[in-house]
């Protein structure tokens, strides 16, 4: 029994002890009281304590310092009211300048107002009211403020700063001012240390020779190298480049885009789309994979081009665009296919390389090589040529059974308001030819060779044929032409190829194209997480190149 008495007592007594600590503890303590006075009728329970000719009054509580001219010290609730060159130091981390500070012991929250200075060794906070929440160890203010580092000058009219983080939760009319660009921002994350920016809802990066806009991306104040992940453009130079991501780089000149990408021309009003495309801005250059297309328009009509892979290089006015592997290009009346195209602007041609074949309306044309060549003045198509082997093929509309075909070494094709009128073909020509009176009735076949033909066309399809130089042929009736005698040497119809729309440009590998998950677009990174991540690269790479 005096053993269960005598627990009994040591635990009230070891209860009273810690209650005693816990409260000694929380309690504000003097540290320096300078001249001391009451004033019961204006604060009622205080202690009103007053620097002296030596020194201000200072006060401790749980490993911060506080010096003022005048405390107003309330012990029984804890708090006191600071006035006057008010610093309040929290070891050697934080320290904050202001004309007046309302403390509370209990909860460790400091409110401070007037020309308030907040400072550690990244940066030093502006604002006319700041609240400082020791327990949670972050300081926030609601009414505007200015932070200074050792490159950026940030404003916002809200922001919370988190001490142990080194970051800033900037919020409503974010701006960052630099000597070499300004970012502005409905809302962003700064982190102090690095000088790292992650940007949510509109924001808009201006720099010398570039402006970025996104609605969620990163961007490194150090290098000016960011990116987008949500409705992000990129007006760099000449270009604008979009993309579901988009990559900047100002020192490298370079950006790179992944996933439903759109480069634009501005000059020249031509269009790149792919879902991989890097823009190198000092080579004046673009490559572009995945689905990649070229868009240029031709007299209102849009020309499409498409490869494997695109290169767009050149200064504005000389352009030069190629697709290589699996290249086609489409517009309204014109289409072909080759292993690679190149179009030079400064001269207006445009070659179809290895195996080329082209349609023009229901005419097949192939070649060694086929050249399109355009007017440098009024951009329309100007004329053709098919150097080598040159073939063409119609299927006869009228009887559905055979086809019209031309051949000879070279071809010459002339345009006229983009619309093929006359077909030149030299040297061992040779035609066969589906004729029909006025009544759609078949005349014969004329089957003649000479040294050069000409074809008139009309509604893209032959209505004359002249030949030159002692032509030698019949006109055989329908009976009396074999089937094996109605094909020309070489002859080869290829109309399942035919591109009949914009959409045929694609291949069955394009169109079932993957594309890899981007993160970050529909849901928020884990910010402090991805700045670890990037901390830990940063820290990687600069031990392997030490070694």
């Amino acid at each position: 029994m005096r053993v269960f008495l005598f627990g009994l007592v040591f635990l009230f007594v070891f209860s009273g002890l810690r209650a005693q600590e816990t409260t000694e503890e929380k309690q504000i303590q003097i540290v320096y009281g300078g001249t001391f006075s009451k004033d019961e009728a204006r604060y009622p329970g205080a202690s009103i304590f007053s620097r002296d000719e030596e020194k201000q009054v200072q006060f401790e509580h749980q490993g911060a310092d506080l010096w003022c001219d005048v405390a107003i010290y309330y012990p029984k609730e804890n708090r006191l009211r600071a006035i006057g060159q008010v610093r309040l130091q929290q070891g050697d981390s934080v320290e904050m300048n202001s004309r007046q500070v309302q403390y509370n012991g209990n909860t460790r929250l400091a409110k401070s107002f007037g020309k308030v200075e907040l400072t550690n060794s990244e940066m030093t906070l502006y604002t006319d009211t700041l609240y400082f929440d020791r327990a949670a160890q972050r300081s926030y203010y609601r009414s505007g403020a200015r932070i200074v580092d050792s490159e950026n000058t940030l404003t916002s009219r809200v922001g919370t700063y988190f001490m142990e983080l080194k970051k800033y939760r900037f919020k409503d009319s974010v701006h960052i001012e630099n000597a070499d660009y300004t970012i502005d921002s409905r809302q962003m994350d700064y982190y102090t240390e690095t000088k790292n920016a992650y940007m949510r809802g509109p924001s808009t990066i201006k720099g010398e020779d570039y402006t970025m806009y996104c609605e969620r991306g990163f961007y490194d104040t150090s290098i000016e190298q960011g990116y987008g992940v949500r409705k992000t453009k990129i007006y760099y130079d000449n270009r604008i480049i979009e993309g579901d991501s988009v990559f900047f780089d100002k020192t490298r000149e370079f950006a790179s885009a992944t996933n439903n990408i759109q480069v634009t021309d501005t000059v020249n009003d031509g269009v790149v789309r792919a879902h991989y495309a890097e823009v190198f801005k000092a080579k004046d250059s673009v490559f572009a994979t995945r689905r990649a297309v070229a868009i240029n328009m031709v007299e209102n009509d849009s020309l499409y081009m498409h490869g494997d892979t695109l290169m767009v290089t050149g200064k504005p006015d000389e352009r030069v665009i190629r697709a290589f592997r699996r290249a086609r290009f489409f517009k309204t009346d014109l289409a072909g296919k080759c292993d690679s195209i190149h179009f030079e602007q400064k001269t207006g041609i445009t070659e179809l390389v290895s195996d080329p074949i082209m349609w023009n309306a229901e005419n097949q044309m192939t070649g060694d090589s086929i050249y399109l060549i355009s007017d440098l003045e009024t951009e329309k198509l100007d004329s053709l040529k098919v150097i080598n082997n040159a073939f063409v093929i119609a299927l006869d509309t009228v009887g559905q059974q055979g086809y019209n075909q031309a051949k000879g070494k070279d071809l010459f094709g002339k345009f006229e308001d983009n619309v093929l009128k006359d077909i030149d073909l030299v040297k061992n020509t040779e035609v066969i030819y589906y004729m029909y009176n006025d009544k759609q009735e078949l005349l014969g076949i004329d089957k003649t060779i000479c040294s050069k033909i000409r074809l008139h066309m009309l509604n893209n399809a032959i209505d004359e044929i002249t030949f030159f130089v002692n032509p030698d042929g019949n006109i055989f009736p329908d009976k009396d032409l074999p089937e094996d005698s109605r094909k020309l040497k070489g002859f080869i119809w290829r109309g399942d190829e035919r591109l009949l729309t914009k959409e045929d440009i694609f291949d069955e590998d394009d169109n079932n194209l993957v594309l890899p998950t981007i993160r970050g677009i529909n849901d928020p990174l884990n910010i402090d997480k991805e700045e670890q991540l990037r901390a830990k690269r940063s820290r990687t790479a600069a031990h392997k190149k030490k070694r």
